[in-house]
């Protein structure tokens, strides 16, 4: 436990007004003891919006308003200064001020830094032709929407998508769905997609859902360069063993890289992310980080859920309260492509000392594995029916003994909870016996 013992903050400026930095706004104006004075200073022009909705926005399926968070109102109704379209540029900590790129300065007694992140580039030849794109925010949204509509390459177009991951396999249905006619290509360079997140029996069932769909989709491809066209902007890509594939549109989507330049600037203590204790704190007392560009006992973050944690961590901190420490939790992983459903969490590859549970139905397309050791659920793999996946999540989480409904685990959450219940009623269990 840890409790405040400096009186709340009288001006306390968030640096970044993405989905962390608003998450944490949220908390404080509930709280009693939030800081005097709030400001906000957000790098894009557009108050905060649902980064998570990108993919949907990008296939058609929601407009660019239903992304919008709090609209400016919010944030004056509230009493939070909220300045847009400005970059941080350096912070003075012996002072306490900082400096934007539009020469405004403030001074601050406790400063956020919620800077995000950015997308990794592999480092290869054509990078930086036109027609090349990432897919973090709602301007790239807007100009990969504005290419499948109008294609440089006419007649649908030919884009590929370099990244087998959860935001790879978004931009790439997104693509395939917008653009009318488009070829879309998405190149893995493992072995599977979703490697990090999937055993090879739930990603050869997504990948050949996709490839029904249309997707041409290329693993173990070790991308090489990119080519020009005639016309200067990108015109295809190489890969290592010798595969050129047309593209007059390139989405780089392999991974995030944490915000710290400002951070460094600044001489705080930096690794991948901004170095953080248990309260979210910096090597400066007065600075805190959060979200994608911190780094807690050597984890660096793309996921929401500990994000919120540590919201919740650092909103009572900045309060004055006494506050338990954020700790690190497994996360569970879902894709959010329209029609798909996985779920997933817990170490990929068992181990000599894991029981292995699966159950496959191919034509229905479902597919369940689940790993355990002395009867405890570590993880598991869900495809198709996922509706159990948050109760194996919550059973791993509590560290329960599943012994007493091993029989019905892979049936589903309402039958194994039915033997979990009647075990803790009766001593003798017959489910045990008979597994």
């Amino acid at each position: 436990m840890h409790q405040a013992t400096y009186p709340p903050t009288e001006h306390l400026v968030i640096v970044g007004n993405g989905m962390a930095g608003h998450r944490l706004v949220e908390a404080l104006v509930g709280k009693p003891g939030r800081p005097s004075r709030i400001t906000v200073i957000g790098e894009e022009p557009d108050p905060a919006y649902n980064r998570i909705l990108l993919s949907p926005l990008l296939a058609g399926e929601m407009e660019r308003d239903a992304l919008t968070l709090r609209d400016a109102n919010w944030y004056a109704d509230q009493g939070i200064e909220l300045i847009l379209g400005e970059r941080v540029s350096d912070i003075d900590r012996q002072v306490q001020r900082l400096t934007t790129d539009a020469g405004r300065t403030l001074a601050y007694d406790r400063l956020v830094l919620a800077t995000g992140s950015s997308p990794a580039r592999p480092p290869v030849p054509g990078l930086e032709l036109p027609g090349v794109h990432v897919f973090r925010d709602l301007d790239d949204a807007e100009a990969l929407i504005h290419y499948s509509q109008n294609p440089a390459g006419g007649r649908g177009g030919s884009a590929v998508v370099i990244g087998g991951g959860l935001l790879g396999l978004e931009a790439a249905e997104g693509l395939r769905k917008r653009g009318q006619g488009m070829r879309v290509s998405l190149l893995q360079r493992d072995d599977r997609l979703m490697n990090r997140q999937l055993d090879a029996t739930a990603a050869g069932l997504l990948e050949s859902e996709l490839r029904e769909r249309g997707l041409d989709i290329h693993t173990h491809a070790q991308l090489e360069r990119l080519e020009a066209g005639a016309d200067g902007r990108v015109g295809a890509v190489h890969l290592a063993d010798g595969t050129r594939l047309a593209a007059d549109c390139v989405v780089v989507a392999i991974g995030i890289v944490p915000n710290v330049a400002l951070a460094r600037r600044a001489d705080l203590d930096v690794n991948r992310g901004i170095v953080v204790d248990e309260t979210l704190t910096s090597a400066d007392p007065a600075i805190h980080a959060l979200g994608e560009c911190c780094e807690f006992q050597g984890t660096t973050y793309g996921l929401v859920e500990p994000i919120w944690r540590q919201v919740e961590v650092l909103a009572a901190h900045l309060a004055g309260e006494t506050v338990d420490g954020y700790v690190e939790q497994p996360s569970a992983t879902k894709l959010k492509v329209s029609g798909v459903s996985l779920y997933a969490f817990g170490p990929i590859d068992p181990d000599p000392e894991h029981e292995v549970l699966a159950y496959h139905d191919p034509e229905q397309g479902d597919y369940r594995r689940l790993l355990l050791r002395n009867g405890r659920l570590e993880g598991a793999v869900l495809y198709g029916d996922t509706a159990s996946g948050p109760w194996y999540f919550e059973q791993a989480l509590a560290g329960v003994d599943l012994g007493p409904c091993r029989a019905a685990l892979l049936l589903g959450a309402t039958d194994a909870q039915a033997l979990l219940d009647e075990s803790n009623e009766s001593p003798h269990c017959p489910a045990k016996e008979a597994a």
